[in-house]
């Protein structure tokens, strides 16, 4: 319980935080909220931003635990980061290594762990660290008592830690170091073979992942193209970087700064040429194979984010907190057991003070490191003061900034990240989407037209640009750039959306109605969907079908004056007239200052012979003037 309670204090900045960057991407979407949803999770490539299905299958059963609400998701995943530790401390005793419980302090509250905790969307660590440790204890059972079931849960839980996060697919690997490091040999028949489908399931995993990431996530770009020199100069100045986080953990921030590799600058063969001295000296003294097998689990758990295979954030920095959370382990594993050596015949009171104080001044940074994730703009704010060449926090920010409805504010930020990436097609996206929002349709339009210059199948931009080109009433052209990126991603139910109100505006009303429709199948409880399908469907002269749908509108969005009104007005048309003037009345309640709904509920009242209430909405209306 007092790891617990540590790491709760120490994480307690980090629990009042909101939802960052790509954590909607994570938190389950309103269509994947069902039964249907849970199987496209699993069974649907590009349903989730990841193909990890147990990851998002745990998302998918905290939504209905937590909602929207960002405290809760955010307390489970400090709850997992100290059941990491835990379990962590678990497996070091079942093979005797010294230290085990400040090895696992260490993991605890050291704070180059925190970008895995605060970061919702990094509760594929924390889960998937939990599950590999589980495997691991199950399987080391069973490589000492030899019993079926052991395997059989040490297998259960593989697939479970793959299915969060594929680095977990290398503790088979990680296994056979342990047999050695204990046996000094490695057996085919006892060690590799009960591991070989654990190695398959682990390859199959990756290559997915691999896919996914080049084909879906866009790891596909210039900034990808390494021979295979500049990728060993790169993978070796990774692990430097990352060993010298965990021993000096300063300047951590979201987004490093990203490195230049260049095979033709001398200098940078220092890191590879530190390594081998490193392994040298190592091997020399194997008689003590601990260093040489942490260090191999070390540089094994990270070969995922070594350079060898292409991953997206590579295209804001090579380096990340993140990407070592799990090869910690075997960096902290190494400092327990060192200073259980070290302080065995020392004196009783020289241990337990250096541990308080190395512990409290991690406590401390983690506690700090934690608050700068409190909100999007407290974390790139702080990221831009550390590294302000960054463009993604620019990029990121100005986001923000939009969302937030300070449209103005973002677009500094915008023009900053445009100097510094000036062939970016998401950045020129996004610029103009902010300048849509302060609608100014004509100066968004190049953005978007130079976004998909840049990258064609970039459906994002497409759509945006269909948006301005309907603002600007061009919708047989804003039809056109519509189709095609339906042709990209036929699931898009923005670009349904809007490729309905092209069609609407250009009178094609029972072909409008089909795309809303897809659009609300794709996207369930979106009120404004819901509104334009039920307005293209009493267009179409379908208003039996229209009805249910402004149901649903008024349901999803009660406080909204002109969802009545308009549901007013069709429920008139349809000769409706009792239920027509129950919604105006309504709407009226909601916005008693509207010239239009006194007017559409006096047209109302004198259809139905009601002349005298007919007379005072429309006076009021007059009396308004057409003020709303």
């Amino acid at each position: 319980m007092g790891i617990f309670a540590t790491v709760l204090l120490v994480y307690w900045p980090a629990l009042s935080g909101t939802f960052i960057w790509d954590d909607d991407g994570h938190v389950t979407r309103p269509e994947l909220r069902s039964l249907a949803g849970l199987g496209r999770i699993w069974f649907e490539l590009g349903a989730t931003q990841q193909y990890y299905p147990v990851l998002h299958s745990a998302f998918w059963l905290e939504q209905f635990a937590f909602g929207d609400a960002p405290a809760g998701y955010h307390l489970l995943n400090v709850l997992l980061h100290a059941t990491a530790a835990c379990l962590f401390a678990q497996v070091l005793r079942r093979l005797n290594v010294a230290g085990a419980w400040f090895a696992a302090l260490l993991f605890a509250l050291h704070p180059v762990c925190v970008e895995s905790v605060a970061w919702i969307s990094e509760q594929k660590n924390t889960l998937s660290t939990v599950l590999y440790l589980l495997a691991a204890l199950a399987y080391l059972r069973f490589d000492r008592e030899r019993r079926g079931r052991d395997y059989g849960w040490a297998t259960f839980f593989f697939f479970l830690a793959v299915g969060t996060k594929t680095v977990s697919g290398t503790l088979p690997a990680a296994l056979l170091v342990i047999f050695w490091w204990q046996r000094g040999r490695v057996e085919l028949r006892r060690d590799v073979a009960p591991l070989a489908p654990w190695f398959a399931l682990a390859g199959v995993a990756g290559g997915l992942t691999a896919w996914v990431e080049h084909t879906l996530v866009g790891a596909a770009h210039n900034e990808f193209a390494f021979d295979l020199v500049q990728r060993g100069l790169l993978a070796s100045r990774v692990i430097w970087f990352y060993l010298g986080k965990l021993v000096l953990p300063v300047d951590l921030m979201f987004v490093y700064p990203r490195w230049n590799v260049d095979a033709s600058q001398a200098w940078q063969y220092i890191f590879p040429a530190g390594l081998l001295l490193l392994a040298f000296v190592a091997w020399r003294g194997r008689a003590d194979r601990g260093p040489v097998a942490a260090g191999l689990i070390f540089a094994g758990s990270l070969f995922p984010a070594l350079g060898f295979v292409n991953v997206f954030p590579f295209v804001y920095s090579f380096v990340a907190d993140h990407f070592q959370y799990l090869a910690s382990l075997a960096v902290f594993a190494l400092a327990g057991a060192g200073w259980a050596r070290s302080f065995a015949r020392r004196r009783r009171w020289e241990a337990p003070a250096f541990s308080v104080g190395v512990l409290a001044v991690l406590a401390v940074l983690t506690w700090r490191q934690s608050a700068t994730y409190r909100d999007v703009f407290t974390l790139y704010e702080n990221t831009l003061e550390k590294n302000p060449e960054a463009w993604m926090p620019h990029n990121n920010l100005g986001n923000a900034l939009v969302r937030a409805g300070r449209v103005e504010e973002a677009m500094p930020h915008f023009e900053a990240a445009l100097r510094l990436r000036p062939k970016s097609a998401e950045i020129e996206n996004n610029f103009g989407f902010a300048l849509l929002s302060l609608r100014q349709p004509a100066a968004a339009l190049p953005h978007f037209e130079r976004a998909l210059r840049l990258w064609p199948e970039y459906v994002f931009a497409g759509n945006n640009l269909g948006l301005a080109l309907i603002e600007l009433e061009r919708a047989g052209e804003a039809e056109e750039a519509l189709r095609r990126t339906l042709g990209l991603k036929p699931g898009y139910p923005e670009a349904h959306f809007n490729l309905g109100r092209a069609l609407r505006a250009q009178n094609k009303t029972a072909e409008a109605a089909g795309h809303f429709a897809e659009a609300a199948r794709l996207r369930p409880g979106n009120v404004e969907t819901e509104l334009n399908l039920a307005i293209a469907l009493a267009l179409a002269q379908r208003s039996a079908e229209a009805f249910p749908h402004f149901e649903r509108a008024v349901r999803l969005a009660p406080k909204r004056a002109d969802i009545r009104n308009i549901y007013g007005s069709a429920l008139q048309l349809d000769g409706r007239l009792d239920e027509a003037i129950a919604q105006f009345r309504d709407a009226l309640e909601l916005s008693p200052r509207s010239a239009e709904i006194h007017a559409n509920l006096g047209e109302a009242l004198r259809k139905a012979g009601r002349n005298d209430e007919a007379a005072r909405q429309f006076t009021e209306a007059a009396r308004l003037g057409g003020r709303n």
